[in-house]
């Protein structure tokens, strides 16, 4: 994905909040979900804009789908902001 991608999808503060939920193991989509105070649908977009960009996968396990972080990603954005 492009840096372009990734920092629109680190843009909102929701999503952020997320991956910094992530950022301590995989959780399924209800928990995240409840830990907001906004409709599931808006959750799911959320997690949608995050997978697009390549933030985070998820994994069907039964009628659950869990989400973690996809450290590389955020790794080459690291790589790119410091080459400043």
């Amino acid at each position: 994905m492009g840096i372009q991608q990734t920092l629109a999808a680190l843009s909102d503060p929701t999503r952020r909040q997320i991956l910094n939920m992530l950022k301590s193991g995989r959780r399924s989509a209800g928990e995240i979900a409840n830990a907001f105070p906004i409709s599931g649908a808006a959750v799911s977009r959320h997690l949608s804009v995050l997978k697009q960009a390549d933030l985070v996968r998820d994994a069907r396990e039964g009628k659950f789908i869990y989400y973690e972080v996809n450290l590389s990603v955020l790794q080459e954005l690291l790589a790119w902001l410091q080459d400043f």
